[in-house]
């Protein structure tokens, strides 16, 4: 699965990317390990497992450009917590676009577009859209000040 992008790919380089996306140690618990087939609905493995999986396909296929469409959702915090940490890797010196709604995805981004009903309202930084204390500042604090 993690070689969909790259079918020529040695399977130290799958290793490779699967330990670069966090996602060996449960690959290795799998009952055929790497050899594992995902089915089709991949109703076998969890959903942050999935998106680990997805990440590990990308870093090994090494592509220029990305587009990661709600890569944490539908996941614990800890496994969001690899997620992110996966995807800094991943989207080093590449062009990402990212599409979230859970913030912490994005708080390392160069450059936040912030739409609302289909229209870009704000944009700037993390901490300059905090700064604003407009739209997302608002979303944000929705979601991470208690």
């Amino acid at each position: 699965n993690i070689a969909y992008g790259k079918p020529d790919a040695t399977h130290e380089e799958v290793v490779k990317a699967a330990q670069a996306a966090y996602a060996d140690h449960f690959i290795r618990t799998l009952p055929k390990g790497y050899q594992m087939e995902i089915s089709e609905e991949a109703d076998n493995i969890s959903q942050g497992e999935k998106q680990l999986l997805t990440i590990a396909r990308a870093m090994l296929a090494n592509a220029p450009m990305l587009i990661l469409d709600e890569a944490t959702s539908s996941v614990d915090t800890r496994t969001e917590a690899l997620i992110q940490l996966a995807m800094d890797k991943l989207m080093k010196g590449r062009t990402s676009f990212i599409i979230a709604h859970r913030l912490s995805t994005i708080r390392n981004a160069d450059l936040i577009l912030v739409m609302n009903d289909g229209s870009v309202v704000e944009q700037g930084t993390h901490k300059q859209l905090l700064s604003q204390n407009g739209f997302y500042a608002s979303l944000y604090n929705s979601q991470f000040v208690r």
